[in-house]
Parts: structure tokens; sequence; C-alpha cells
């Protein structure tokens, strides 16, 4: 037999370490794309919420594949993409110890979700969050305008301040989502104008992705609570017989030295960890249900009648999608409704695979909630013919 190391390596990996509960349940970006002053300034992370999964049909346009032209089933994530608006500015210069703030600015007017952000109870509080700011902005004009300056001359990193609406969506919460986002691309002074200009406005994700380009997904995990060895490591059970249990490791070291060592599967938190995925293909980035005069934003060459993303009966534990959308191959961390970051690729990648054009033949919009048959409520009626419901509106 060959030594264990290559029939049975260890189940789980070190580097991720300590599998303990995450403390927020955003994904946080701890490293943005590296600035390359060529490009035009632009933003380079966008805030989203998964609202679940169906699959695609499309050809395979990859030359050298046994599937090249032909037809490929493949599992897709949709995020429920609200605008961003966006609130402050804030710089940077670098220390022997990282990043050190030269100057945040706010806008005039900052919306209640984002002012809830600062208290545990809102009901409760006496809601002064920023009312001297908003009663003094406009006489503090020439303050702010020598915080550009100095921006400009000190600065090396800008960012600018964003948070979610969840007024748009049915989360259940009223708090708004906030991070900061970093503006790439031009000079200090092309960054400071672009910032200064998104400030106050909304941001759409189409104006931050395109189609066929990829993301990297940074999002909390699903959590499954305190679970034992054979499902938060996968490691074998016992033998039938086994004294005292079988779903265990039954050596956890040897005498000396008398600890157990941290490389030893044990029983803990599974899930709810923070999680980075790179490279994430983007197939499609949908307009609004509401906006499309009837076309549909799911429409393909292969579909009957027009349809929108939400599949009959909506997404489960989530409902219906009714803003733009980003549609991304595979899966994503984290349950529905989920706050999900996207971001400008850390790593791009240049194959030919990466630079793959996406044609969708076919999205399926059928019921999740069971075997569906139809795509749309339209062709159901087609079929099934009339109901109770549409007998007694009738009557």
């Amino acid at each position: 037999m060959s030594h264990r190391k290559f029939e049975q390596p260890r189940h789980g990996h070190l580097g991720f370490l300590p599998r303990k509960r995450c403390r927020h349940v955003r994904g946080r970006v701890r490293s943005f794309p590296i600035d390359d002053q060529t490009q035009k300034p632009h933003l380079t992370a966008f805030m989203a919420y998964k609202a679940g999964m169906t699959h695609i049909v499309r050809d395979l346009d990859r030359a050298g594949s046994k599937m090249h032209k032909k037809e490929v089933c493949e599992p897709v994530t949709v995020l429920d993409c609200p605008e961003m608006v966006v609130v402050g500015i804030v710089g940077y210069k670098p220390t022997a110890r990282g990043l050190r703030a030269v100057s945040t600015t706010w806008a005039h007017k900052l919306s209640e979700p984002m002012l809830r952000r600062y208290y545990k109870s809102w009901y409760a509080s006496k809601k002064k969050a920023f009312s001297k700011h908003s009663a003094t902005y406009d006489a503090k004009e020439s303050e702010r305008a020598a915080q550009f300056v100095r921006l400009e001359k000190n600065a090396t990193v800008l960012r600018v301040l964003c948070h979610t609406q969840p007024s748009k969506l049915k989360l259940g919460t009223k708090k708004a989502s906030v991070m900061e986002v970093q503006v790439n691309g031009g000079s200090m002074a092309d960054k400071i104008t672009f910032a200064k200009s998104l400030l106050e406005q909304q941001v759409s994700v189409d104006q931050v992705f395109q189609e066929n380009e990829r993301t990297d997904v940074v999002a909390v995990s699903k959590g499954h609570g305190f679970e034992g060895v054979i499902a938060r490591w996968g490691v074998s059970r016992l033998p039938r017989k086994s004294h005292r249990g079988l779903r265990k490791v039954a050596c956890i070291g040897a005498w000396h030295p008398s600890r157990v060592s941290y490389s030893v599967a044990r029983a803990g938190q599974n899930g709810f960890h923070h999680r980075t995925e790179l490279n994430k293909k983007i197939y499609k980035i949908g307009t609004e249900a509401a906006k499309t005069e009837g076309k549909g934003n799911a429409t393909t060459s292969m579909d009957i009648t027009p349809k929108d993303i939400t599949p009959l009966g909506g997404f489960p534990h989530y409902g219906i999608v009714n803003n733009k959308y980003v549609m991304l191959k595979g899966s994503v961390p984290g349950p529905v409704k989920r706050i999900i970051t996207l971001r400008r690729c850390l790593a791009p990648q240049v194959s030919r695979a990466a630079q793959e054009i996406i044609n969708l033949k076919f999205i399926d919009t059928s019921s999740k909630q069971g075997h569906g048959h139809f795509q749309t409520q339209t062709e159901r009626a087609k079929f099934m013919g009339l109901t109770k419901k549409d007998l007694a509106k009738q009557a």
C-alpha cells in the first residue's frame, strides 16, 4: 500500500483556520485591484443580493473542446442589484503601518436607511446622526474645498462611501449596508472629479461591470451551526463495533506533547465563514422588469412568449426580482437574501475560455417549487384553460 499521504490525504484546508463564525454578514473587500492610471476613472466593486439559482442552455464556443459548437446546460446564480447611493469620499496615504486616512467628505443629504446603520435601535434613538453636519453644510463650503486640495496633494488612494437601498427589496430589514469602493484609473485630480460627480447619485451595476467579463465574489457562506467531525471535516467513520461511538476521530495525537494539535479534526462551528471566489463569469446583466415595456428581461430566441427572470411562483424564500440583475455562472456562497460583494478581478485571466462571448439560447423560468412545466403564466393559461379564479373574475 502506498503512503497514506497519497492514498488518504487529510480533509479540510488548514489555510482557512480558525473555522469560526464570521463577525459580519457582508463580504469585506480586503484588497482592491491594482490601479492602472491609463484607464478612465471607474468603480471597482458593487453590492448585490442573492435571489436564487436556475439553469441556462447555450452553444459552447471553445475550439479544442469536445463540446465545441454543441449545446451545454449550465447552472447559474441570479443576483438582485438595486442601485447603490454614493454618500462620501475618503482618501488614504501609505504609511509604515498601512493606509492612513487623509480626509473624509460627506454628502449633504443622507437617507434614512444610511442613518439607521448608526443605531442599534432606530425607534428608541434620538436620531441625531449627521444633524449638525446637515445644518452647517453650506457654511463650510470653503472647508470642503480645502479638503479636496489636501486629498489631491497627499492621497494616493481614493475611495467612495456607498450604501445599498433595502427599501427596493423585501429583506425584512431597513438598515442599509455600507462599504468603501475604490476608484481606479486616471490621476488623483481625475479621480476626485469623478467621485464628486457621483455624490448623492445612484450607481447601477452596469456602470461597474459588463457582460462577458469576470468578477470576484466576496460573501459569507451558509451557516450550519455546531457540527461533528464527519460533516465538518469529512473524515471516515470508525468500524461498526467501535466503542463509545463511531462518528469520531479515534486517535487525536500522541501522549507527548500532551496537547491536541491544531491540525487534528475536531467538532465545532461549520459554515458562516468569510470566503472569496475568483473569476466568476458574468453571463448576463438584465434590466429592471418594470421598465422593459413587455419585452421581458430574460427572453431569448427559443421563447414563445416574453418573460422576466423571476420564475413562476417567485424565487423560493426570496420572491420577485424587480431591479437590475446579474447572472453568474455556477454557485455563490451564502443563502438567499444574503448580501454579496462583487469586485473587479484581482487576477484577471487571459485564457480563451475567459474571453468567450456568451450567447444564451434559453433561460429556465419554470417554477422552482416543484416540477415546473411552463415558462410563463401566459403559456400555462393557454395550455390549462380557464381556472376557477378566472371564472370568478368574469362573473
